[in-house]
């Protein structure tokens, strides 16, 4: 008798749902996967995982429903387990999931490093975080500069983001900005592409994780680096790995999955903006850090702003533009573009949800913490054009623009903008590059 398949849906977000998938179940003969959800990223349910990518045994490829459905997809579906695969959740959430799933009759589960981390033949550095807007980005830049530095070849990979084609987009190398067209990415890839590109230096992203390490490694690097995604965990097993949390958010590093097996996980911990967090709330990151993983290395940073020409925000009336995960999922209400426009003696923030048209408005209407920020949503070309229209539809003297990169390349704006930076800077001792010399000497690639 032909021992039954136990059937699985896997819950996610066109991320980690695919890797959970790609490494653990494709070519599994024990599963059936019958069907992923969606949910955070718009536009995503409706679509097909398909067949060139979900591999023989799924010829007719995988559909992906809307994670609204789970209890009328798992009876139709006779479902065995479901598998929750994304980031970025408050435990109770996780829970309230596992309700859901238990309730309906099927086991739920969390998977992890083990079954899902792939082994890399050059040695890996991570950069990952407790909660979406931690400052990876500025963490990972300045990672890469120091590695760089000491004359090593670098070669990034990012936590997927593959919101479009998804065959097109199975491995995908970024080294200049006509591939940023090539590839039609959306502004939240642009955002996380650019500033490696800015450095000339190459960085992978796409759908299948294991083709994109072997091809990177093809390049033969002397370090691999993982950029990473929300407060996933690294989908390769890795050598160091390094680790950002958010004071601004205190207690949220133990609170919120997986950024807490992050932290737990961490060797190296980046306490960030220090500079404009409360001390009371410092000292509440730094209690959890010493009681979960007082082993770690812990790091004091800040992440100052610079303003291209401060004189374009003062005395007037200015709309400021934050990066859209930061404030959506991230549950930040804020970030650097407010920062900025509060300091340079902004008259007023122009509330934008009066402009807002189309999926702009949902936003608002999904996310009820944000009032005066525009979050900069841009997921594929339709919201991206809502997002201009926004904009120009405001009636601001200013565009404060807070986001990773420059908007002014994607988008047409009708109001005169000015840009807001961030770089991370270490306070005091042990700093990042003390720590990265220290992992090379060991690895034999410095003396």
């Amino acid at each position: 008798m032909e021992k039954k398949r136990r059937r699985v849906i896997i819950l996610g977000a066109a991320g980690r749902d695919f890797h959970n998938f790609n490494t653990f179940f494709r070519n599994n003969p024990d599963y059936e996967v019958v069907a992923f959800t969606a949910t955070q990223i718009p536009d995503i349910a409706g679509r097909i995982y398909p067949p060139e990518l979900a591999g023989p045994l799924y010829p007719n490829g995988i559909p992906i429903e809307d994670e609204a459905n789970l209890p009328e997809l798992i009876k139709k579906y006779d479902v065995d387990e479901v598998i929750l695969a994304y980031s970025d959740l408050s435990h109770q959430y996780v829970m309230e999931r596992a309700a859901i799933a238990l309730a309906a009759g099927a086991d739920f589960k969390l998977m992890g490093p083990k079954a899902t981390m792939i082994e890399s033949t050059k040695p890996v550095v991570s950069v990952c975080a407790v909660r979406t807007g931690c400052g990876k980005s500025q963490t990972t830049r300045r990672v890469l500069d120091i590695l760089r530095s000491k004359g090593l070849k670098v070669i990034s990979i990012r936590h997927p983001m593959p919101y479009g084609d998804l065959v097109a987009q199975k491995v995908q190398r970024f080294a200049d900005y006509s591939d940023l067209d090539k590839y039609n990415c959306t502004i939240e890839e642009r955002e996380e592409y650019e500033p490696h590109i800015d450095r000339r230096s190459v960085i992978y992203a796409g759908v299948d994780y294991e083709a994109i390490i072997r091809s990177a490694e093809a390049e033969n690097p002397d370090v691999i680096l993982w950029d990473g995604g929300n407060n996933d965990f690294p989908f390769y097993k890795t050598d160091l790995h390094i680790v950002v949390v958010d004071p601004h958010r205190p207690g949220h590093e133990v609170t919120y999955y997986p950024g807490m097996t992050n932290l737990l996980m961490a060797d190296v911990i980046v306490i960030n903006k220090e500079e404009t967090a409360n001390r009371d709330d410092i000292e509440t990151v730094r209690k959890n850090i010493a009681k979960w993983n007082p082993k770690a290395i812990v790091i004091d940073a800040a992440s100052p702003i610079f303003v291209d020409d401060p004189s374009l925000i003062k005395g007037k009336r200015v709309l400021v533009v934050e990066d859209g995960p930061t404030l959506t999922h991230g549950d930040m209400r804020y970030g650097a573009g407010y920062v900025a426009a509060k300091r340079f003696g902004a008259k007023e923030i122009v509330d934008p949800r009066p402009f807002a048209v189309g999926s702009i408005i949902d936003t608002y209407n999904k996310y009820t913490h944000l009032d005066v920020i525009l979050p900069a949503m841009g997921y594929g070309e339709k919201q991206m054009k809502e997002l201009e229209e926004t904009i120009n539809r405001s009636d601001a003297d200013v565009v404060v623009i807070g986001t990773p990169i420059d908007l002014r390349r994607v988008l047409k704006l009708n109001k005169p903008a000015v840009r807001v930076r961030y770089e991370l800077q270490e306070i005091g001792e042990p700093t990042l590059e003390q720590v990265l010399t220290d992992f090379l000497k060991d690895k034999g690639l410095l003396k």
